[in-house]
């Protein structure tokens, strides 16, 4: 049975701190809904009402374009372990660049990354959990290293003109905000 709460529970905070993967959701009024998996250990609670993920580069920005028309978000984890679980949290985000002034505060709260991108920070609204029951049981074998390594081989230069070739717009051709 679903249950809803107004900020996160200490069980909540622990099942996201816990989880290797999470899904963030989002969409503009118009076009494709965007769906993407996370990982490797981006996720952070700021506080009951906050969380956090750092956001690496990768094949599109989408989260940033749709953010800019219309901030509302969904991020959910599933439990994969013994004790079935599936935590949805409904939000409003925000971007936050490295060249703002709260960066270095947030920045600090994650491990070191190449790639880093920017941060999103999600005020909660509402968190929901349900029981998971059919998502399966599964064991996590280990973090992929193909991104980190990609990213190092690039450089930074590199990573410069591979966000302007395919970050800065969106599959819908909506910006999003990273040359700002």
């Amino acid at each position: 049975m679903a249950e809803m709460f107004d900020a996160l529970e200490p069980a909540h905070e622990q099942a996201l701190t816990a989880a290797p993967v999470f899904f963030v959701t989002t969409a503009a009024p118009q076009g494709r809904i965007n769906l993407s998996p996370k990982g490797m250990d981006t996720l952070r609670v700021l506080s009951p009402s906050q969380i956090a993920y750092l956001d690496l580069t990768g094949s599109g920005n989408e989260t940033a374009a749709h953010v800019l028309v219309d901030d509302r978000i969904t991020l959910m984890i599933c439990s994969f372990g013994r004790n079935a679980l599936i935590l949805r949290v409904y939000g409003h985000a925000r971007s936050v660049k490295p060249q703002a002034a709260e960066w270095q505060d947030l920045h600090e709260r994650f491990g070191q990354f190449p790639g880093v991108r920017q941060i999103f920070v999600i005020d909660i609204d509402a968190v929901q959990t349900s029981c998971g029951y059919a998502v399966p049981q599964m064991e996590l074998i280990a973090e992929r290293e193909t991104l980190v390594k990609w990213t190092e081989s690039k450089g930074e230069e590199g990573m410069i003109e591979y966000r302007e070739l395919k970050n800065t717009v969106s599959i819908d051709r909506l910006p999003t905000g990273l040359n700002s």
